[in-house]
C-alpha cells in the first residue's frame, strides 16, 4: 500500500491557520475578477449581492464544517481512498479518470488566466479564438506552468505554503483595487468623488455595476439565485467530499470553519470587490465590463501589483486543483508516486493551457462537475453516517472482496439522471440541484446496499480491520519517534522580517484608503492613483522578499534541528 493511501498519521497534522492560508489563497484567485464580473451580466442588484453573497457563502462554510470535515478528520482518508473501500475498483478508477479530467481542466484555465497579465507585459494580443494565434504565448503559459507544476509536485506542504504565503497578500489588494476604482465610479453617478452615506454606495451600486438588468437589458437575477450561485459554486470540494485530500490533514473537524477565510474574505469580498473594480475599469476606458479581461481590470486597479496579483491569483488557484488531480491519477496508477503522476498530469495541464478555449468555458465546466460530484459524495456520506446508525456496515463490499460495487454504481448513474432530468424539466432553479440530488442519490444507495450486503455479519473482517489499523498506529508512532518534534523558529530576524511583511501589506491598505477619502477632484485623484501604484509595487516586493524570506528561514531551522537529532 502507498503512503499516499495511508491515514494521515498524528504527527503529519496540521493547525487551523494552515488551512485559512490554504482556502484564502485558493478563493481570492483569478476567477474572482470573472466570477464578480458575471454578477454584474446576470443582472443582480446591490442589496441583493451583498446579502446574498453572505448567506450563501455562510452556507458553504457549513457544508464543508459538517460534511467533508467529520469525515475527513475520522478517516484521514482522501475521497479517492475511501471510495475504492466502498465502490470496488470499476467505480473508484471511472471516478478517478474523471477528476483528473476535472481537475486538470480548471488548473489549465487558471494558468491561462494568469497569462492574460503576462501578455500585457509582451503586448502578446488577446487570444480570442479556441486555439492560441500567438508563439510567444504558448511560451509564456508553458513558463507559467512550469512553476504550478513544480509546486503541486512537492504535495500538501507545498501547496499549503504557497498558499498561505500570498492569501494575505491577494485579500489586501482586492480590496484596495476596488477602494481605488471607486471614486471614479463615485464621479461618474454622483459628479462628485466622495461618499456622504451607505445610501450612495446603494445608489452607485444600483445605478454603475448591479443594476438589476443583465447584459440583455432584461430583468437580472434575485436574492435566491445570488445565494444559491454563492453556495453551489464549490459544491464539488464540499458536497462532493473532494476536500478530504485537504482537510484530512486538520487536527479537529472545526477547522472547516477555516474555509470561512477563503469563502467571506475570499468569495464574499472579493466578488464584490471584483465587481467594483470591473465596473470602475469600464468606466474609465469607456468600455462594457464583458469586453474587458482579468489582466486589463487588475492594472487599471493596481499598475503593476494588478499583473502580479492575476498571476499569482491564477497559481495558488492551479496548485491546489492540480494536486488533486495529482491524488485522482496516484489512485489510478497504484505503481507510480504520486509526485511522478502528479508531473505527468502537469504536462498535460499546460499543454492544455495553451488553448484560450478553457478559460471562457470555466464556469459550465464548475457547474456541471458539481453535478457530477454530488452524487459520489451522498453515496460516501450515507455510508460513513447513515450506515453505522442503521444497523449497517462501513465499507461492506471491501469485506466481500467485490471489486465491483453495482449499489454505488447504479446509484451514482442515478443520480445523475436525476439532476439532469430535473434540469430539463426546469423545475427549480439549477444552482439548487445539488441538494435534491444529494439526498435522492443517498436515499437510493442506501436501500439498494441493505439488499445487496451492508445488513450482513462482519464481525470477523471488523476485527481484522481493527488490528491492521493498530499495525498502522505503531508504525506512524515510530515514524513520529524518526521524524523529530517540529521546530518553530523563533529567531528575532525571521520576527522581524514577518514585522516587516505584515506592515508591508498595511501600508497598501492605507495607500488605498488614502485614494479613495483622500481624492476630492479629479487632479489630486490622479496622483494619489499614481502614488498609490509606484508604492504599492514597491510594498508587493517587500512583500514577496520578506515572507518568502521568512518561510525559508523556518524550514532551514526545522531541517537543522531533524539532521541534529538524527545524528546523535
Amino acid at each position: 500500500m502507498k503512503p499516499e493511501q495511508l491515514p494521515i498519521p498524528e504527527h503529519k497534522l496540521h493547525g487551523w491557520t494552515h488551512f485559512a492560508g490554504l482556502y484564502a489563497g485558493e478563493h481570492v484567485a483569478a476567477t474572482e475578477f470573472v466570477i464578480g464580473a458575471t454578477f454584474v451580466a446576470l443582472g443582480a442588484n446591490t442589496s441583493d449581492i451583498l446579502i446574498g453573497l453572505l448567506i450563501g457563502n455562510l452556507l458553504a462554510v457549513l457544508s464543508w464544517t459538517f460534511i467533508t470535515a467529520p469525515i475527513a478528520v475520522q478517516t484521514r482518508l482522501s475521497l479517492y481512498t475511501y471510495l475504492e473501500k466502498i465502490a470496488g475498483d470499476s467505480m473508484t478508477h471511472l471516478y478517478n479518470w474523471a477528476n483528473v479530467l476535472i481537475f486538470t481542466v480548471i488548473s489549465a484555465a487558471m494558468i491561462t488566466v494568469s497569462c492574460t497579465a503576462v501578455r500585457l507585459l509582451f503586448n502578446i494580443p488577446a487570444q480570442l479564438e479556441w486555439y492560441p494565434t500567438n508563439s510567444l504565448f504558448v511560451a509564456v503559459v508553458l513558463a507559467v506552468g512550469a512553476i504550478v507544476v513544480v509546486v503541486a509536485m512537492y504535495g500538501f506542504d507545498a501547496v499549503a505554503d504557497f498558499s498561505g504565503l500570498c492569501g494575505p497578500w491577494l485579500v489586501v489588494m482586492f480590496i484596495s483595487g476596488a477602494l481605488v476604482l471607486f471614486p471614479a465610479l463615485a464621479e461618474s453617478v454622483l459628479g462628485r468623488m466622495r461618499l456622504n452615506s451607505l445610501g450612495e454606495f446603494i445608489t452607485i451600486g444600483d445605478s454603475s455595476i448591479w443594476t438589476g438588468v443583465n447584459s440583455q437589458g432584461k430583468p437580472g437575477i434575485g436574492l435566491w439565485e445570488v445565494i444559491g450561485f454563492a453556495w453551489a459554486a464549490n459544491t464539488i470540494t464540499h458536497f462532493g467530499l473532494i476536500d478530504m485530500a485537504l482537510l484530512r490533514y486538520a487536527k479537529r473537524s472545526v477547522y472547516g470553519l477555516c474555509t470561512s477565510a477563503g469563502m467571506l474574505f475570499g468569495h464574499y469580498i472579493a466578488w464584490i470587490a471584483a465587481g467594483i473594480m470591473g465596473a470602475g475599469t469600464a468606466a474609465l476606458l469607456k468600455l462594457s465590463i464583458v469586453e474587458l479581461d482579468p489582466g486589463d481590470v487588475a492594472f487599471q486597479a493596481l499598475g503593476y501589483s494588478g499583473y502580479v496579483i492575476v498571476i499569482v491569483a491564477g497559481w495558488t488557484t492551479a496548485n491546489a486543483n492540480l494536486y488533486r488531480a495529482g491524488l485522482a491519477a496516484q489512485a489510478i496508477f497504484h505503481n507510480h508516486s504520486r509526485m511522478q503522476v502528479t508531473a505527468t498530469v502537469g504536462v498535460i495541464t499546460v499543454l492544455i493551457a495553451c488553448f484560450p478555449f478553457v478559460f471562457s468555458q470555466m464556469l459550465p465546466l464548475l457547474t456541471y462537475a458539481g453535478l457530477l460530484v454530488v452524487p459520489v459524495g451522498a453515496i460516501v456520506f450515507s455510508e460513513h453516517f447513515l450506515f453505522p446508525r442503521i444497523g449497517l456496515t462501513r465499507y461492506w463490499a471491501h469485506y466481500r472482496n467485490l471489486t465491483h460495487s453495482t449499489p454505488a454504481v447504479a446509484s451514482w448513474l442515478a443520480g445523475l439522471v436525476f439532476a439532469f432530468g430535473l434540469q430539463a424539466l426546469q423545475v427549480m432553479s439549477f444552482f439548487y440541484l445539488f441538494l435534491p440530488t444529494w439526498i435522492f442519490t443517498m436515499a437510493l444507495y442506501t436501500f439498494w446496499a441493505s439488499r445487496a450486503g451492508a445488513a450482513d455479519d462482519y464481525t470477523a473482517e471488523l476485527e481484522t480491520d481493527r488490528k491492521l489499523d493498530e499495525a498502522i498506529r505503531e508504525m506512524q508512532a515510530q515514524q513520529a519517534i524518526d521524524d523529530g518534534q517540529p521546530v518553530v523558529d523563533t529567531t528575532l530576524l525571521s520576527k522581524a522580517l514577518c514585522v516587516l511583511a505584515w506592515t508591508s501589506l498595511g501600508l497598501t491598505l492605507i495607500l488605498a484608503l488614502v485614494v479613495m477619502f483622500g481624492s476630492p477632484d479629479m487632479v489630486t485623484y490622479n496622483k494619489n492613483v499614481a502614488m498609490f501604484y509606484t508604492w504599492g509595487f514597491v510594498f508587493t516586493i517587500i512583500y514577496f522578499v520578506t515572507s518568502y524570506w521568512a518561510l525559508r528561514r523556518s524550514k532551514t531551522v526545522h531541517n537543522d534541528a531533524v539532521t541534529a537529532a538524527t545524528s546523535a
